[in-house]
């Protein structure tokens, strides 16, 4: 969880057990500081998310057209989008597999607490082009393995990453140097404010009959009143 104007541990949260989900629309949003989690609801039109549909120009892990689509917005420097990383693969292992939900990854660099973050997104789109889907997600998975996050990653170890995954280093600084990527990430930033992204991670949900965003929280995927398996448990009840 980032703010893109104050780097603080406090941020505005809210969210809502998935057992108390209603038909139509429903916002979550989470309120955490360091000593409290407090959980509170609020309805939002499905219409109120504007967010930029899923397509296959997307990174996605899992089945393309499973019924229920996780779209993360992350920072690859922020902390909190580090530990929400390793739950979404613990989701897609878990759910992804029966195809019943897949994960989409768009870019929401927070550039006011982490300048090299953007650079870092690009770096990814580099890798997609020479990589495929394939290429996209095992550099990433690099980039999260290698950053200690809050600006923290050398960013002359980019190339470095790319040729560990099995990419032409050359072809990846070439790509990298160009700037070709970086219109697409600004565009996905913007998508992200549109959709009501005020910090890091934020994830829109998407079924067949709701958008559901969870504004600022890496929620786990289990334990707590409130995590992952609990809202995808409920979903794939119902969809």
């Amino acid at each position: 969880m980032e703010e893109q104007k104050r780097n603080a541990l406090t941020v505005p949260l809210a969210i809502v057990v998935a057992g108390a989900l209603i038909a139509g629309a429903l916002f979550l949003t989470n309120k955490k500081s360091p000593d409290t989690v407090k959980t509170d609801e609020t309805k939002i039109a499905k219409s109120e998310i504007q967010i930029e549909p899923v397509t296959a120009d997307d990174h996605i892990l899992g089945n393309p057209k499973a019924p229920i689509m996780i779209v993360e917005f992350s920072d690859t420097e922020c902390p909190f989008c580090k530990d929400f990383h390793t739950t979404m693969h613990k989701v897609i292992d878990t759910y992804g597999k029966t195809g019943k939900v897949a994960w989409v990854y768009r870019h929401f660099p927070i550039d006011t607490l982490h300048s090299k973050a953007r650079k870092e997104a690009e770096a990814t789109e580099c890798a997609a082009e020479l990589g495929g889907n394939d290429g996209f997600w095992k550099y990433i998975d690099g980039i999260y393995k290698k950053t200690p996050s809050n600006n923290g990653l050398d960013l002359s170890l980019l190339p470095k990453i790319a040729e560990e995954n099995g990419l032409n280093k050359t072809e990846f600084e070439t790509c990298l140097n160009s700037g070709r990527y970086a219109d697409k990430v600004e565009k996905q930033y913007k998508d992200a404010v549109a959709a009501g992204g005020q910090g890091t991670p934020y994830t829109v949900i998407i079924t067949k009959y709701e958008k559901i965003p969870i504004s600022e929280g890496a929620i786990p995927f289990s334990g707590g009143p409130i995590n992952m398996k609990l809202i995808l448990d409920d979903l794939i009840s119902k969809n």
